[in-house]
Formats: C-alpha cells, structure tokens, sequence
C-alpha cells in the first residue's frame, strides 16, 4: 500500500475584501478577481513552472451568473496558465474555499499530483446571497425535519443565540472587538504579506461629449473595518431577522467580494523547482449538525480535525474562526472553551468581510502568513456552513 506524502503550501494570498454592493469591487467580475489572485500567488513562486501545475479546484458558493461555467477553468485560463491546467470549481457554501484546499492537499497526499491550485472566490455584489434563482425542494416544506434547510442564516443565528443564551450585548460587544482588532491590524501591516493589490478601472460615461473617462485605482486595502463603530452605535441597531431578535447587521458579517488563491506541492516539487514551505496541510475535517442552528457546525468540526492531526486543542497557536455572526462565533467559543486571545487576533468577518465560498482561502492565507510572521506552530481556518455544517482545517508552519 503507498504511503501517503506530505502537501506543503508554497504560496498563499488573497485579495482586498470589498463591500458588496457598494465597495470598490462592485463593478469587477468575480474572474477577475480570481485571476488576480492567481497571479499574486503565481509570483511567491518565481521558479516554479507553470506547466507542472495540474489542476486548479476553486470554491465559490454561488457558483453562477458571472462566477459561473466553471469559474476555476476559465479563471486558470485567463491567468496565463498552460491549457494543460485543469479546473473545477467545488461547492461547499462558507466552506468552498477551504474544502478546495483540502481537496488539493489530498490530490498530493495520495501521489496523484505534485502541484495544486486551491483557493477561492465570490463577489456578493454579483450574484446575490442565494442565487439569482432560488429553488428549494418541496420535501423541504412537506416535513417540519427538513424546514430548517430553508432557513435563513440570519434566523439560524437568533436560534443559536436563545439556545445557547448568547445576548445582545455579548454580541454587540464581540462585534466592536473585531472591528478594533481589524483596524489595529491593518494600521500594523499585518495584512501586507498576505494581501495581493488589485488593480480597479473606473469608468463614466461624458454625455457632453460623448467619450468614456476611465480612471485606474490600487485596491490594497480592506473595506469593511469602521473607525466609527462603537457600543453605542451598535446597541441602537435593530433586530433584522426576528422583531424580538438580537440579531443585527452590526453583530453580523458583512456581504463582501474577493479571491484567495494558495500553491500546494509535494516534498519532490519542492526539491525539483527549489520552493520554499510556508506551512504543511495537516488535517481537515467536515461535519454536519441540524440546519435550524448551522452555526455550531465548528462544534463537531473542531474536535476532529484535531483527532486526525493527532493533537490537542491547546497545541493551536492561532485559530481563524469565521464570524458568520457573533451569536455563533460566542457559541462556539463557550462551547469548546477556545481561548479568545488566540482566536481572530486580527479581527474577523464581522469586521473585515465575508465573501462566502472565498472566505476558506482568504482565512488560510492569513493563517500561513501569520504564523511565520508570528513564529508559531499551529493554525486553524474553521466555520459554520449554510444548510448545517462545520468545517476546519489545521496548518503547520514550516
């Protein structure tokens, strides 16, 4: 029986998280951000041949309209890469990104491939939060079980936050935590090794004389975090998903758009194109738990990557959780005992942004970087998932 080998990251980096709707990738194709973040993380790794690249497995939540036909394919495509680069783009909603990685990282670990493309991708401002043309199954409707599955996540927030008696000032306070740290952070350049620029042309239109003006703009920053935010502020938000709720858009993650893109390879890669490991794929893990509180999905998810890694929970230097909300973010901390200093040190989706099926790559990416960065040993990217599901993934830096 083979032996299983080793899949090391030699690149990661993401691009700046814009608003949806509003912010500074409104009007750029989730492709091209996708191909920008190939071409960020293709330049870590000046001596590695393209052509030895031999898939590319993109995660995307909403996999159509303008990130749809294959975003993978056609994003490795217009990055410049060989036509012998393969594509797929894989759906795993909050996930995507994350299982793109980990489907890369066995593609390696089982000998059947030395160079991988993993990331991910999603512009919100695009394709909208469920598709342009949400379709449940009726069964959905026919039993109370399978309700849950149409449940909006903001709902599926109110009901963790009264099951595990999470109120509304722990999350409004939570929620200015992240935004703290996030400002903190950038004004630290914690960001700037992960972060590829991004290049945005702005166009309109001069009636008088009928000529386009265009106007080209470095996007190198995150848009979500807010100077402004403060407890106050944030206490005189109302619910939006229950009238008595506690659920507001300030103490949720915001709607974003952007990419993450990593380079995995095997130990030969590394010696045949004199590559550099940032960090060593350990362990993933995926689980399910009822849809009506998917926000808990980390509960079960955590625990197993851990088994599979074969450590312990305190062997976590660093932990990437994904605030879909802070009701379920303070859940799953309470629950698993996880230590806050540890978690989201560099703020989280409330303040920096969550573009869905991208978000596994982009948290990946500051997970690699910071553990160099901050000479650590282990680091983990986990989150709840739409429909109830949790994931996580371990690194290890190297």
């Amino acid at each position: 029986m083979k032996q299983l080998q080793d899949a090391y990251i030699v690149a990661a980096t993401r691009t700046p998280i814009g608003k949806s709707g509003r912010g500074v990738f409104r009007n750029m194709r989730p492709d091209d951000l996708l191909i920008a973040a190939i071409r960020g993380a293709l330049k870590q790794v000046p001596t590695l041949d393209p052509k030895a690249i031999e898939d590319a497995i993109v995660g995307c939540a909403m996999p159509e309209g303008e990130q749809g036909l294959n975003v993978a394919r056609i994003g490795a495509l217009l990055a410049g890469l060989p036509n012998s680069v393969g594509g797929v783009t894989v759906n795993r909603f909050c996930a995507s990104g994350l299982t793109a990685i980990q489907m890369a990282a066995d593609r390696i670990r089982v000998g059947e491939a030395e160079v991988m493309i993993a990331g991910g991708v999603e512009s919100m401002s695009m394709v909208p939060m469920s598709g342009n043309k949400p379709s449940f199954n009726p069964a959905v409707f026919l039993r109370d079980e399978n309700v849950g599955i149409a449940y909006g996540m903001g709902m599926t927030a109110e009901r963790v936050a009264q099951q595990w008696k999470v109120t509304r000032e722990a999350q409004d306070e939570f929620a200015l935590q992240s935004h703290l740290k996030a400002l903190k952070a950038i004004a630290a350049g914690e960001f700037y090794d992960e972060i590829t620029p991004v290049e945005v042309t702005d166009r309109s239109p001069n009636l008088m004389n009928g000529e386009v003006t265009s106007r080209i703009r470095t996007a190198s920053v995150d848009e979500g975090p807010r100077a402004d935010t403060t407890i106050e502020a944030l206490a005189k938000l109302r619910p939006v998903f229950a009238a008595k709720g506690s659920v507001t858009a300030g103490n949720s993650s915001q709607t974003s758009d952007g990419a993450g893109c990593l380079i995995l390879a095997s130990a030969q890669a590394l010696k045949t194109f004199n590559l550099q490991p940032l960090a060593r794929f350990v362990s993933f893990a995926s689980r399910g738990v009822p849809p009506e509180i998917m926000g808990i999905g980390p509960i079960e998810a955590v625990p197993a990557a851990l088994r599979y890694a074969g450590l312990q929970q305190k062997d976590l230097d660093w932990i990437e959780l994904n605030e879909a909300f802070a009701a379920q973010a303070l859940a799953v901390l309470g629950t698993l005992h996880l230590d806050p200093a540890r978690v989201n040190p560099l703020g989280g989706a409330i303040a920096l942004g969550h573009p869905l099926g991208a978000t596994g790559a982009i948290r990946a990416a500051t997970v690699v970087h910071a553990l160099r960065r901050h000479n650590l040993k282990y680091g983990m990217v986990t989150m709840c998932v739409g429909t109830g599901q949790g994931a996580a993934g371990i690194f290890e830096r190297m």
